[in-house]
């Protein structure tokens, strides 16, 4: 015998279209203390040294700071530098991103290794090896200077092989990662159909990974903005033409403390900017 309570069910679960789920209410947990103390420490170690350089910006001082010739050379050269290195990060590591990705053979493992050594590899020994393999007695300048006259350190163009160095991993990463989670199968159907690999990859799967390259060439540019040890190791630091925001910042600060903070509210602007503009990728609420 069917009782009322039962009924009155079975009618809702037919007004809906299913049975009813009772709600579960979550009830809010304490956080632990031996938890909660070293999280607030962590916290306050990162955001100290952020709110200190806030509060000790000359702000009435702060546009005529900025104005400087000084400052805006620094910081144009940055700007076309670190642009530039991206650039020569997307054309050199998205296909070397897809290598990774998409292509089986012995030693992959060791060579994403050496793809990604220089996000852990000091930047000033970066720099020593770049001056090492293009500098004028290197293994590999030499031959650029012997035979096309280019020299690379300590000039303008050093900046941007620097700076590509030590940005390159970042996109790299990035990019072989969405090329993981991209289906492969889009592209085999693209090579059935007649396509090359070539035009497979153009038409079909660059379209695809097109938000993980992008994210990754964001981080490969703010990633070369804000280079120093690898940029004045290997193209010095000479103003107007390799002196860059950090270099300046660096220099100012054994000068003038007020100039070097407000160099480095710029530089702070702009990574706040790009963790803004990246947000929807890497930190979305689960």
């Amino acid at each position: 015998m069917t009782s009322p309570r039962d009924t009155s069910g079975a009618v809702a679960d037919t007004l809906t279209g299913g049975p009813r789920r009772r709600r579960v209410r979550k009830r809010p947990r304490g956080v632990p203390l031996p938890l909660l103390v070293p999280a607030l420490a962590g916290l306050a170690f990162l955001v100290l040294p952020l709110i200190a350089l806030l509060v000790r910006t000359p702000w009435s001082n702060l546009p005529d700071q900025l104005t400087s010739p000084q400052v805006w050379q620094a910081l144009q050269l940055s700007l076309v530098c670190a642009t530039a290195a991206t650039a020569v990060s997307l054309v050199l590591g998205v296909p070397l991103a897809w290598l990774l990705a998409r292509v089986e053979f012995p030693g992959r493992g060791l060579l994403r290794a050496v793809v990604t050594l220089p996000l852990v590899l000091p930047p000033v020994v970066g720099g020593v090896a770049l001056l090492m393999a293009l500098g004028r007695n290197g293994v590999v300048g030499r031959w650029l200077d012997s035979w096309f006259g280019v020299t690379l350190p300590f000039t303008t163009a050093g900046v941007v092989v620097a700076e590509a160095f030590v940005a390159m991993p970042f996109l790299v990463i990035s990019v072989e990662g969405t090329l993981r989670a991209a289906d492969p199968r889009y592209e085999e159907a693209a090579t059935t159909l007649g396509a090359s690999r070539f035009t497979a990859f153009r038409r079909v799967t660059l379209p695809l990974i097109a938000p993980g390259v992008a994210a990754g060439a964001v981080l490969a540019w703010a990633r070369a903005l804000g280079e120093f040890g690898a940029t004045i190791t290997f193209a010095g630091n000479f103003p107007g033409r390799t002196q860059t925001m950090p270099l300046a910042v660096y220099l100012a600060l054994q000068s003038d403390p007020e100039a070097a903070i407000a160099l480095s509210l710029v530089l702070l602007a702009v990574s706040i900017a790009v963790l803004a503009g990246l947000r929807d990728r890497w930190m979305t609420a689960s």
